[in-house]
């Protein structure tokens, strides 16, 4: 076990992230201890010991990035430097270099179009990013590749557009990676036509709120949003047409996912309304892996749907793949990656495998084998290069296997304009649905009650679907008191 003690918690994320990436199947403990003196304490397994005193990050330049204000600017750089002198340790004594430095963020992409938007040029970039974060050259190099594309995506927005997210939060099984919040059908079938009154509800109240303004996108996700019935489906996106101006769309998603919960008849009535994007996710190819892992479909199934929804018409087809599911080798992966290169999708989004704590994975003790991991996105890089399919957008989770990314792929005109926007927050995305975050972003920094200035307002439905359902009066006026401000 590794021990981590923190004298504030303004260090334990960043110190528990980067030691984590470098020791990700061993046990760390952390805690916070106001009283001791160095700022920071790592003990780890062999009674190696490391610490970070106050004299080693004070002094500094009081750098301040483009989301800081001077006093978070003298904060952050503490930590950047407590970090920086964490990495250089554990480096130096694993004799390893990790493929994203000492970035532990979700969203590294925003380093690079904070710089591009001052006309910084690449080549100065990824020099910061190797040199400042110890970012590898091919993880920069990949980082403005797709800062690049997102840069020009973005660039088709409306000056007053915003996005809608609509949140189905049942599945038809759990599978045991997820860590969504997702409940089986088989629990609420019985009161799933509540939960839609709920949600059409909101729906409404959103489109009133949003009256005046141009929609971009609308993404419906989940969960599983076919885990709606074909009637349902139908309640549900004639009720969004009605209440939002949907000619302005540039992009409108409906994540049918799982092909267990897929029929012929719903993919009818998706394809009946404006929706221009669907996804159909297998996410391995193997069918032991669906079996271990829960998924209640078989490879056949996959392709069945997938070439079913090819023949309705839909043009613009998405598949998920993870790499590091538990037992699958890198030729595993190979062999799914050679089946969806005959399929031809318009766009493929591979995640490296996320445990965390509320998984059933993450409580079986499942660890991946981080080499194979490595090769597996390796091969999928060139898998999605041999479909001519291009890098659009990326980003990472906490508790990533092996500290990789998750990326997006897609044709030249395919890529999902919405993965873009949840990542960057450059746009006002209105959320409906059970545990949906509202991301609300103001024109002008706001003060907050508890004191910081921010221009990025989140506002947060609950989880719990049967909360949600008695108290979706609260959920719409929690928005109603930001939004348009």
């Amino acid at each position: 076990m590794i021990e981590i003690i923190c004298k504030e918690t303004l260090y334990t994320y960043n110190a528990y992230h980067v030691t984590k990436a470098f020791f990700p199947d061993t046990e760390i403990c952390q805690r916070v201890d106001e009283k001791q003196e160095p700022l920071l304490k790592l003990v780890l397994n062999r009674g190696s010991c490391f610490s970070v005193d106050e004299s080693q990050v004070t002094g500094c330049s009081g750098r301040i990035l483009e989301t800081e204000t001077a006093n978070e600017g003298e904060m952050q750089e503490k930590k950047r430097r407590m970090t920086r002198l964490l990495y250089q340790y554990l480096s130096e004594y694993t004799g390893e270099e990790l493929a994203w430095g000492m970035l532990t963020g979700v969203r590294p992409t925003k380093l690079v179009m904070q710089r591009m938007e001052k006309n910084i040029g690449a080549k100065e970039i990824v020099q910061f990013l190797k040199e400042e974060y110890y970012v590898s050259d091919e993880k920069a190099n990949l980082a403005v590749q797709i800062a690049n594309r997102e840069k020009e995506l973005l660039e088709r927005l409306h000056s007053d557009g915003f996005s809608l997210y609509v949140g189905i939060p049942f599945c038809p099984s759990i599978c045991s990676y997820c860590s969504f919040s997702s409940s089986p059908m088989s629990i609420w079938k019985e009161r799933m036509n509540e939960y839609l009154e709920a949600l059409c509800k909101e729906i409404r109240a959103l489109g009133k709120m949003a009256a005046g303004k141009q929609m971009d996108t609308i993404y419906i996700g989940g969960g599983t949003p076919t885990s709606l019935s074909a009637a349902q489906l139908e309640r549900l996106l004639t009720t969004i047409e009605e209440a939002f101006p949907v000619s302005s769309l540039l992009e409108y998603t409906v994540e049918a996912g799982r092909p267990d919960s897929i029929t012929r008849e719903k993919l009818e009535v998706i394809r009946k309304h404006p929706v221009t994007r669907i996804s159909v996710n297998p996410q391995t190819m193997q069918q032991k892996t669906l079996d271990r892992v829960g998924r209640m479909h078989t490879v056949q199934d996959v392709k069945d749907i997938y070439y079913m929804a090819r023949a309705l018409g839909f043009d613009n087809i998405n598949m998920d793949l993870i790499a590091g599911l538990p037992g699958e080798t890198a030729e595993d992966m190979q062999d799914t990656l050679y089946q969806i290169e005959k399929l031809r999708p318009d766009s493929l989004t591979v995640h490296s495998l996320a445990i965390k704590r509320a998984t059933r994975l993450s409580r079986e003790g499942h660890h991946s084998i981080h080499d194979q991991i490595a090769r597996m996105i390796e091969d999928s890089t060139k898998a999605a290069k041999q479909m001519e399919l291009l890098p659009y957008y990326l980003y990472r989770q906490k508790n990533i296997a092996g500290n990789f990314e998750n990326v997006g792929y897609a044709k030249v005109d395919k890529a999902g304009i919405y993965n873009i926007l949840i990542m960057e927050e450059k746009q006002t995305i209105l959320a409906a649905g059970a545990g949906a975050s509202t991301k609300i972003v103001l024109a002008e920094k706001r003060r907050l009650n508890n004191g910081k200035e921010t221009n990025l307002i989140r506002v947060e439905n609950v989880k719990n679907i049967e909360a949600y359902i008695s108290r979706i009066n609260e959920m719409i006026e929690r928005k109603g008191e930001w939004l348009w401000r």
